[in-house]
């Protein structure tokens, strides 16, 4: 979706471009019937910056960000259910309801984006490396030290030697231990968190196979890695960075546990067999 794209961009982009991206955002369907010259004069910049900003999204044209907008509203009022409309900002006296449909849009619109850019065949190099690896190495910190958590106890799950660092020094020690064999897997929504990226560059320097999960796909940890998959914000008033992300990650991590479980049916099944009992020996 096109307004995801923006919302990950616009944090790179300068200030006039962000006033074109700021605009936009605020309100997507307004957009959708200006024309270049009348969106540059009402975001305070001209007609040649709008043209900058939709080379700066990767889109060919302005006709091309107006074709992506349609279609995006298109998809939104073709969703059942009578709603009011709320942006993602959640003020102190919205009623419980609307805040409910507000953050279930934004999750909702965040997984569509991150499933319809999903790069197949990168999730498959990554799979298959996961699967093929001796030992499994997950970074992450803070927000996505959580996440590391959950893809530790995933692949662990389905038999995988996986094991979540979410401290650097322990991290890095990891890191200096692995061999060609084995595999990484790092997580940073910012793409540049340092805690993140220095186990991850010596991971790679010790021969391993890396893959970057990130919000930022020129950022310096998915410039390190090997592989790259890119996840879509889901903002609210209440969520920013790491946090409005966490739902698109998952959705990247799922797959990859599902394509890991795959590759490695008969160890994958094995495990889920020897394990399903545990669960129920401890209820009540």
């Amino acid at each position: 979706m096109v307004t995801a794209l923006i919302r990950s961009e616009l944090p790179r982009m300068s200030g006039s471009l962000r006033k074109v991206g700021d605009w936009v955002l605020a309100d997507p369907a307004r957009v959708a019937g200006l024309s270049a010259a009348e969106l540059g004069r009402r975001s305070g910049t001209s007609q040649a910056t709008v043209t900058r900003f939709c080379h700066a999204l990767g889109l060919d044209s302005y006709q091309q960000l107006l074709l992506e907008l349609a279609r995006e509203q298109g998809q939104e009022s073709a969703e059942p259910g009578e709603h009011r409309p709320l942006g993602p900002e959640i003020g102190p006296d919205e009623p419980l309801d609307q805040v409910v449909a507000a953050v279930a849009r934004a999750d909702l619109a965040a997984l569509r984006a991150t499933s319809e850019q999903l790069d197949l065949a990168a999730l498959e190099r990554a799979a298959r490396a996961l699967a093929q690896a001796r030992r499994i190495d997950v970074y992450g910190v803070g927000a996505s030290g959580v996440l590391a958590l959950e893809t530790q106890a995933r692949l662990f799950g389905i038999g995988c030697e996986a094991r979540a660092w979410t401290e650097v020094h322990a991290a890095e020690t990891s890191a200096a231990l692995l061999t060609p064999a084995d595999a990484v897997v790092a997580l940073s929504h910012s793409g540049a968190t340092r805690e993140v990226l220095g186990p991850l560059r010596l991971a790679a320097e010790r021969g391993a196979a890396t893959v970057a999960v990130t919000g930022d796909p020129r950022s310096p940890v998915a410039r390190a890695a090997g592989v790259h998959l890119t996840s879509t914000a889901a903002p609210t008033g209440f969520r920013h960075g790491g946090f409005g992300t966490r739902h698109s990650v998952l959705l990247i991590l799922d797959c990859l546990y599902a394509r890991v479980a795959q590759l490695t049916y008969s160890r994958a099944t094995a495990a889920l067999a020897l394990t399903a009992h545990i669960a129920d020996g401890h209820r009540r």
